[in-house]
């Protein structure tokens, strides 16, 4: 089969396109016959290096896709050939005391696929029969590709962990990606009043569409003052920050008083100066959170499917121009998911 993959860790020149062995489905496992895939920016950051992660060489890249079942392994019960399906690409142990809680987003061996082991950017994939959920006839290939990871992260950050509740006021920064533009969605359906930044009046615009109430471009403003022009000098109650270092100490000005800043990632670097006396002298609170659950992936995807949340796609790229997905992501350019798909899918 044809495959993204690449060798080594460095910039865009090490991904290439080619032949890479068929996988066979292990017990508990599905082939699935690709039909689109989607990136995040932790393929940029997996394609780079990771501390800590040693991968296995050739590596395929890849933690959201969508397909049909082509075969099934022994100890599959839940799906059959034919039947269309998503990845949900977080993997647990089923063993430690959270995963026995049942919050395997919290598993101690939490780990995603793409990320930890191989990925799904590739024509077939062999995937554990509990990472997959059907995709309901009439969704796209492409909104099924686009939508799981992000969805399930900005869903659990937003409503299980962050309590988002009607009438709050909640900022998203970088609401043209992935997580921003899921989680501007998330946070309008739950009632609050929506701020989100981007750095042009396009990707703003879009913003609202989304359903941001205001907005800001953090290329001609400083965002943390226009958010205390905008609400009074009061603050926002929840700021959703994946953007890590570049905008840590912005966010937590921007934070009312017993505020909630919630975060995911941190794509500008993961160890930001942090004002601690306004955090314990404004009772700010700082949550963290990973992936989801499969049933908090199931809620949220569930609106997807009918169209309450619309992933939105910036390009849709055979996955031999990988190498221009991952260009789009790190030059900051459109609004949403980039999509690929096997070239032998267009």
């Amino acid at each position: 089969m044809q495959a993204v993959k690449f060798t080594g860790h460095g910039d865009t020149d090490v991904i290439e396109y080619g032949e890479f062995p068929d996988p066979d489905p292990a017990y508990d496992e599905v082939l699935v016959d690709v039909k689109a895939g989607a990136l995040n920016h932790l393929d940029v950051w997996t394609r780079r290096g990771l501390p800590h992660i040693d991968l296995e060489m050739p590596h395929v890249p890849g933690s959201d896709a969508a397909g049909v079942v082509d075969a099934v392994g022994d100890g599959v019960s839940r799906f059959e050939p034919g039947d269309r399906v998503a990845l949900l690409a977080g993997t647990w142990c089923g063993e430690c005391e959270y995963c026995r809680d049942g919050d395997v987003a919290m598993c101690v061996n939490f780990g995603v696929i793409g990320e930890h082991k191989p990925g799904v950017h590739s024509e077939f994939a062999a995937i554990p029969e509990r990472n997959l959920v059907p995709v309901p006839e009439g969704v796209d290939w492409e909104t099924a590709a686009a939508a799981p990871l992000v969805f399930q992260t900005a869903w659990r950050m937003l409503i299980s962990r962050g309590d988002v509740s009607p009438g709050e006021d909640v900022l998203v920064l970088g609401a043209s990606g992935g997580v921003g533009h899921a989680a501007v969605q998330i946070a309008d359906h739950a009632g609050a009043t929506v701020y989100a930044t981007g750095s042009s009046d396009e990707k703003l615009e879009y913003a609202r569409e989304c359903g941001a109430d205001h907005v800001v471009n953090y290329e001609t403003a400083d965002f943390a003052s226009e958010i205390r022009d905008l609400t009074g000098k009061r603050g926002v109650d929840v700021v959703v920050d994946h953007v890590g270092a570049a905008t840590w100490t912005d966010s937590l000005a921007s934070l009312a008083k017993g505020g909630r800043l919630l975060t995911c990632g941190a794509t500008t670097g993961p160890a930001p100066e942090t004002n601690i006396n306004r955090i314990f002298w404004n009772q700010l609170q700082v949550i963290g959170s990973t992936m989801a659950t499969p049933g908090e992936a199931d809620d949220v995807l569930e609106l997807v499917w009918d169209g309450t949340f619309e992933p939105r796609i910036r390009d849709v790229l055979p996955m031999s121009r990988t190498v221009r997905a991952h260009e789009m992501l790190e030059n900051r350019e459109g609004f949403g998911k980039v999509v690929v798909k096997p070239d032998s899918e267009l």
